[in-house]
């Protein structure tokens, strides 16, 4: 058929129609393949964010821990000494709240 002044179908461009809906098709499948890795991705580089996140909680509360055990090794050794540096510091921190009022 051939393209007439009453409008009807031309194969060509009919077959280039159903050409150009394939293809969008095809990269609307694409796009949604892409999608889906990038959210594997993601998901796989948030799991090991939070893997390392979890690893530094731990290694802080084992330094903590380890800072409060020397700190009560320290205090059972000096215990004097402790309780002066115990009271130095809230005379301070008293003087301190005091001028602030």
């Amino acid at each position: 058929m051939t393209t007439s002044a009453t409008g009807l179908a031309n194969p060509t461009r009919n077959a280039d129609a159903a050409r150009f809906g394939n293809q969008a098709k095809k990269t609307a499948q694409d796009v949604q393949k892409l999608g889906g890795m990038a959210k594997d991705l993601a998901e796989e580089k948030l799991g090991d964010l939070r893997d390392s996140a979890l690893e530094y909680v731990e290694e802080g509360q084992e330094r903590v821990q380890a800072w409060g055990r020397a700190l009560e090794k320290s205090i059972r050794a000096n215990p004097l000494k402790s309780v002066l540096i115990a009271v130095g510091i809230g005379l301070f921190v008293g003087r301190f709240c005091m001028r602030r009022r």
